[in-house]
């Protein structure tokens, strides 16, 4: 699961105390509520269902896709349908051979997802090895769904806005400046994500 909130307060707090714009944003726009997802192969498909479409339409095909292999969608099920059956429950060619990728590469022991590495840019390259989980979807993975507590999403669009509110700047910074900028908020940069979606949402700054 994601940082609790008190870890997410207290590590948002130890970065304000050295970074005045921080502490700024937090008295402005408060502090942010915890952001969390299961761990474990349904969140990784679940990502994979939702991309590229409406979170209702996303909604629906996972709907359909449990009533049809059961809670979970659980991956010998799915890799034991048909693929005219998958399309017409809403799975294009390209999200099933993600799906399949996903489903192969957990049941062989090749995705641990219950032992990835401890360190971050390893349990990174084991995720990317899915074809359709890019970097952002498995530094998404790694925040909300094990609490890392130090991952920085910096091609996150909002994460960038947020910063460029959060730090006063004209106009929002590249994916590599982004990565920069947060280098002072080590180890701790996983509440500070947060709190950058947290101010992209907020009218106060």
């Amino acid at each position: 699961m994601g940082l609790t909130k008190r870890t997410l307060t207290t590590h948002l707090k130890r970065v304000a105390a050295n970074e005045p714009a921080i502490e700024r944003a937090l008295r402005a726009a408060g502090y942010p509520a915890p952001r969390s997802r299961d761990r474990g192969y349904t969140t990784l498909l679940r990502t994979i269902v939702g991309q590229q479409v409406s979170v209702a339409a996303a909604s629906s095909i996972w709907n359909k896709l449990e009533g049809r292999l059961g809670a979970g969608c659980p991956a010998q099920a799915l890799l034991a349908l048909d693929p005219d059956e998958l399309r017409g429950l809403g799975l294009s060619r390209q999200k099933q051979g993600y799906a399949r990728s996903l489903a192969e590469l957990v049941l062989s022991g090749e995705l641990p997802l219950d032992a990835l590495p401890k360190d971050d840019e390893e349990a990174i390259a084991y995720l990317t090895k899915v074809h359709g989980i890019g970097r952002w979807s498995a530094e998404i993975y790694l925040l909300f769904a094990e609490g890392r507590p130090d991952i920085w999403p910096a091609g996150d669009l909002a994460v960038q806005q947020g910063v460029a509110k959060i730090l006063g700047l004209e106009q929002k910074p590249s994916e590599r400046q982004t990565r920069a900028l947060a280098e002072p908020w080590r180890p701790h940069r996983s509440a500070i994500a947060i709190l950058t979606w947290h101010v992209y949402n907020s009218a106060t700054l």
